[in-house]
């Protein structure tokens, strides 16, 4: 059955980010939960089906405060072709040049960090967001495919690959084509693998990180599902507290609207 096949495969893939990736995923957990205990901004990127595991992160329920996307529709298909389709995205997450542009909305500073979703490794928008936030001696975490770098040259101008632009590079242990299951008379496989891994190396970080910041004494903003009677602090956990401790994290008036749902 294809679909046991499938189900088979990405089970081999979590269990080897499992046994091969504990020590990096525990070091990006502690640059990420020192960011957000300084009261830091642990940005999020990813383009293409890359962004999936930045959206399933932050905001939504089980999340918290502390981790920010950076998201550019241009770099986010929501069409097959014309605006928002995938050849003008796939042409543009290679430009080298854009990241920079993007980033100009953007004040980084020293207590800052960055995790960048990129299976391939290889398109220059990921890898000179890397490079602009290492350039201001912040740290740059990675999710990517190592089997990809392995075997894959360079792209960008640099000749470096994601992984070489970052402090802590985590690999996604799926191969790459991405794609996992053969069909016999066709060489394409089907069914890809990287956003299976993707999002649940980013929801690893996620507890990693809520539960370091807890043990440091640090209670993280988390964004629970609000149904009647399933929290004890709901002015923490409500969207409206939420929303002004993400855009307000230090100010008083932060403060007096966490408490409007009391």
């Amino acid at each position: 059955m294809s679909a046991q096949r499938y189900l088979d495969s990405i089970s081999e893939i979590i269990g080897k980010i499992r046994s091969t990736q504990e020590e990096n995923i525990n070091a990006a957990g502690e640059v990420l939960a020192t960011t957000i205990a300084n009261s830091g901004h642990a940005y999020l990127f990813g383009s293409g089906h890359s962004v999936i595991p930045v959206l399933d992160i932050f905001p939504r329920y089980g999340s918290f405060v502390g981790f920010y996307p950076i998201y550019d529709p241009r770099l986010m298909w929501f069409n097959i072709v014309g605006p928002g389709g995938a050849r003008e995205l796939l042409w543009l997450e290679r430009q080298e040049g854009y990241a920079r542009i993007l980033l100009a909305s953007y004040e980084l500073q020293s207590r800052d960090c960055i995790l960048i979703f990129s299976h391939g490794g290889l398109n220059a928008v990921p890898i000179e967001m890397a490079i602009a936030f290492r350039e201001k001696g912040l740290k740059v975490i990675s999710v990517s495919s190592h089997q990809n770098y392995a075997r894959a040259k360079a792209t960008h101008s640099s000749k470096k690959k994601l992984a070489d632009v970052s402090d802590v590079a985590i690999d996604n242990c799926v191969p790459p084509e991405d794609a996992l299951v053969a069909a016999s008379g066709v060489a394409e496989k089907f069914a890809a693998g990287s956003t299976v891994a993707g999002v649940s190396i980013a929801m690893a970080l996620v507890a990693e990180v809520g539960v370091r910041l807890v043990r440091s004494g640090k209670q993280p903003f988390t964004f629970v599902f609000a149904q009647r009677g399933s929290c004890a602090r709901p002015q923490r956990t409500s969207f409206p507290g939420i929303h002004a401790r993400h855009l307000e994290p230090n100010s008083a008036e932060c403060a007096r609207k966490i408490d409007v749902s009391r």
